[in-house]
């Protein structure tokens, strides 16, 4: 039967044998005969090294009423270091064997020694095994990508606790906590405190044998307002060092960003292209295009004219957050700058040579005749082609298409126009004009000349294309067809409603608008179009003014016009009977 003693071990209570006790008394005071020899800051080494056993017996007690006993207190001499380590006698542990410090797990803890705001970053990079900064770069990505970063931050801020006590900074960087690591890292901190104090006096000394310190201090006596001026410098000081911080941080989300932007894209066009796809998926800047500059290099230009500057940006950002990180030596320096200048002279002249290339307007003339009688009515329609576009409906539009025509990748346009004008020729003609743009007139002539478009008369039906073909290449050389339809005088047409958005400013008596004139039937004159069965709620204002009220009706029975001008009234009738004036 052994008698149990009640101690105070850490701020913890516990109820221990008597022999254990004396066992525990021999440890902690061989540690202190260790460290007699150097009473700096022995006090605060022996309060943590009972912290930690305190919270490794804690960890053994079941209840409250549990003793501790002399197998407890070797399994905690054990975690806490060979008491041969210390300057100690043996003998007073010879019934221990094999005495091997426990590594100690490592647990989460706030750095209170390496903190910007709360330690938060600097405790996950411990407790990660990474450096600090990547944490806090990846922590204002998170703020600044996905705005729960600093609610995830304020939480695990309060969360947390902070690394006190030696034990604990030991356990935040997953060291054992032993008590000579105890020892080592109270000493390093006593060492950097009596560094700093002793830096600190030798400046002061040094200040006061310095005969303007005199004068220092008498005119700081005299003015409160200097201390004032001085207070608020250093509060500036310190606003403008954590705005810089914030700066730095921008441009570094900034520059990452656009980083990781151009090593995507520039992965994607190259895999693209590798697999085949081409232009379908890719779409290039114009200057890209004709370009004597072969596309893969004008890719690397832009890739480095824009990655250069925001990659020294990147850099930047990081010496304003850590004073750790080294600048780009002379050489460096200087073939970035070199490449750079490289990347932007190359950008430069491609664009210059996309310049010259709509430096001159190309024209190419055709002229076709067509074959009709003096009693035909000719019918005009647009018509596309399925095979080639993928477009629901066919209208004119500024766009392009990428089409392929016999395995030829080509560029489908429907930039057509059409105008009807009136000819003291016989015959009905066609002119279709193709324009183009190059870098000089003669090259722009042959690429108008190069646009592929057709058209054909079929039953006293005109079938106008209403797209046409051109080489890939001539992508922004602003191309397009011009078709004029040229009539002779009493020629009937009617225009199909495929002709409603091609119609290109077309000359009629009644001021009809381009886009009302398709389903009708109109008769050329002298001075443009007379439509011959249009509502008259379409015809244009100013020749309702001089002409007017106009009643036209079509049905089965015939035509019926009713004119109503003022001073005249007119009705004429055009049935199976023949023509009756009213």
């Amino acid at each position: 039967m052994n008698k149990t003693i009640n101690i105070n071990l850490g701020g913890i209570f516990f109820h221990i044998d008597e022999l254990a006790y004396q066992k525990l008394k021999r440890y902690l005071d061989a540690i202190r005969k260790s460290l007699s020899d150097d009473p700096q800051g022995r006090d605060e080494i022996l309060n943590d090294i009972e912290l930690r056993i305190g919270e490794l017996l804690s960890e053994r007690i079941v209840n409250e009423r549990q003793v501790i006993n002399e197998s407890d207190i070797d399994e905690i001499t054990k975690i806490m270091g060979k008491p041969e380590d210390y300057l100690v006698d043996e003998e007073l542990f010879e019934d221990q064997q094999n005495y091997r410090p426990t590594s100690s797990s490592k647990k989460l803890f706030r750095d209170n020694e390496d903190k910007f705001l709360g330690g938060v970053c600097a405790g996950l990079a411990h407790y990660f095994g990474i450096d600090t900064l990547w944490v806090r770069i990846l922590w204002l990505i998170l703020v600044f990508s996905f705005g729960t970063g600093i609610l995830i931050y304020i939480i695990l801020w309060i969360l947390i606790p902070v690394a006190e006590t030696t034990a604990e900074k030991l356990q935040m960087k997953g060291e054992p906590v032993n008590i000579s690591n105890i020892e080592r890292k109270i000493r390093e901190e006593f060492q950097d405190v009596s560094s700093r104090v002793k830096d600190g006096v030798n400046s002061a000394t040094e200040r006061v044998k310095n005969p303007e310190f005199k004068r220092n201090v008498e005119n700081r006596a005299k003015s409160g307002i200097q201390e004032i001026i001085d207070t608020l410098g250093k509060i500036l000081i310190t606003i403008f060092n954590i705005f810089g911080k914030l700066i730095g941080a921008l441009l570094i989300f900034i520059a990452a960003i656009t980083l990781i932007a151009l090593i995507f894209g520039a992965f994607s066009w190259g895999s693209i292209e590798m697999l085949g796809f081409g232009n379908d998926y890719v779409h290039y800047p114009p200057f890209f295009f004709d370009s004597v500059i072969p596309t893969w290099l004008l890719l690397v230009f832009t890739f480095l004219a824009v990655g250069i500057p925001f990659f020294v940006l990147f850099m930047l950002g990081l010496r304003i957050l850590s004073n750790n990180v080294k600048s780009f030596s002379t050489t460096t320096k200087l073939s970035l700058l070199g490449v750079w200048i490289i990347a932007l002279l190359g950008l430069g002249f491609a664009g210059i040579n996309f310049a010259t290339q709509k430096a001159y307007d190309g024209v190419y003339n055709q002229t076709e005749d067509i074959l009709l009688t003096p009693t035909d009515t000719l019918k005009i329609k647009m018509v596309g082609d399925e095979n080639l576009s993928n477009r629901k409906e066919l209208r004119r539009n500024y766009g392009y298409e990428s089409v392929y025509d016999k395995d030829i990748q080509k560029l489908y346009s429907t930039r057509v126009y059409v105008d009807i004008k009136t000819t003291d020729k016989e015959n009905a003609f066609v002119k279709i004009r193709k324009e183009s743009e190059g870098n000089n007139r003669l090259t722009a002539n042959k690429d108008a000349e190069s646009i592929e478009y057709q058209f054909n008369l079929n039953d006293k039906n005109l079938l106008l294309n209403g797209y046409f073909l051109s080489n890939f290449k001539n992508k922004f050389k602003d191309q397009s067809v011009d078709i004029t339809i040229y009539l002779p005088v009493n020629t009937i047409i009617y225009l199909d409603n495929s002709t409603r958005s091609f119609l290109n400013d077309v000359d009629n008596i009644q001021n009809i608008h381009d886009r009302d004139m398709p389903k009708n039937y109109y008769k050329m004159t002298e001075n443009g179009l007379e439509c011959l069965n249009c509502n008259e709620a379409i015809f244009g204002d100013d020749y309702k003014e001089k002409n007017g009220s106009f009643n036209l009706k079509l049905d089965e029975n015939g035509l019926k016009i009713k004119v109503n001008d003022n001073d005249k009234n007119a009705e004429v009738n055009i049935d199976e009977t023949g023509i009756t004036i009213d």
